[in-house]
């Protein structure tokens, strides 16, 4: 008996080896979540959770997990970043998604924002620029058994026209202005969040929702600094 069950330990730590990993950074998540989020005012309970599950260091270069939780961006190659946490889940709150959602987002990066997208949305769609991000991103999202989750690689201002409309749309790089396809692409009633303005120095978070009609609300939600789009972005 002793035998048998060491056998079945045994193959459940070579089935689970990600979540075992994951342990030694809980605490850290969930002071991560306390102290930088919900501190912060934000109190939707489906953004809060899924903060405290994703494990945001498996979606680093290993030499950066003792950093993953700390209150500011991080080098993921490539002269790009992960967003700072407390941002990342602000843009998720903004957004106010439903589990039917489906999500487009423009910029994946190390797969973070969309493996917090896919814990509330019902699909997400990603889209990189950066083909060795985009291949990273893929197999880091694979990995965490994110099923719901799309990447792309492509310019991301163009969107994902085949899977249009969406329900939200999220831009993970500052933009001088909102690309028209991505409007498009937006349904009405669906709310689009980006850092818009210089993409040189500081952006404004900015929520933009789109009315009957295709008329368009914008609300300013405060300075953020995020990495420029490039492609077609940076040619506008």
């Amino acid at each position: 008996m002793l035998r048998m069950l060491l056998f079945l330990a045994a193959a459940l730590l070579e089935m689970c080896p990600l979540g075992l990993a994951d342990d030694h950074y809980k605490a850290e998540r969930m002071e991560m979540v306390a102290k930088q989020i919900r501190s912060r005012g934000i109190r939707d309970a489906r953004v809060l959770a899924a903060m405290e599950k994703v494990p945001r260091h498996l979606l680093l270069d290993r030499s950066l997990w003792s950093r993953a939780y700390d209150d500011h961006p991080l080098p993921i190659g490539e002269g790009q970043t992960i967003s700072q946490p407390y941002v990342v889940a602000l843009m998720t709150a903004e957004l106010r998604l439903s589990p039917a959602d489906r999500v487009l987002e423009i910029g994946t990066g190390s797969g973070y924002q969309a493996a917090v997208l896919a814990e509330i949305a019902g699909e997400v769609f990603t889209v990189e620029i950066r083909k060795g991000l985009a291949e990273r991103a893929t197999a880091a999202l694979a990995k965490l058994g994110c099923k719901n989750v799309h990447v792309r690689y492509a310019d991301g201002y163009y969107g994902w026209n085949e899977q249009a409309p969406f329900d939200a749309i999220i831009i993970t790089a500052a933009v001088n202005h909102i690309p028209p396809p991505l409007i498009k692409q937006l349904k009405e009633g669906g709310r689009l969040i980006l850092p818009l303005g210089s993409t040189v120095f500081y952006q404004t978070l900015t929520l933009v929702t789109k009315k009957k009609g295709g008329e368009l609300s914008v609300e300013q939600k405060g300075e953020v600094a995020f990495v420029p789009m490039t492609g077609t972005a940076r040619k506008r």
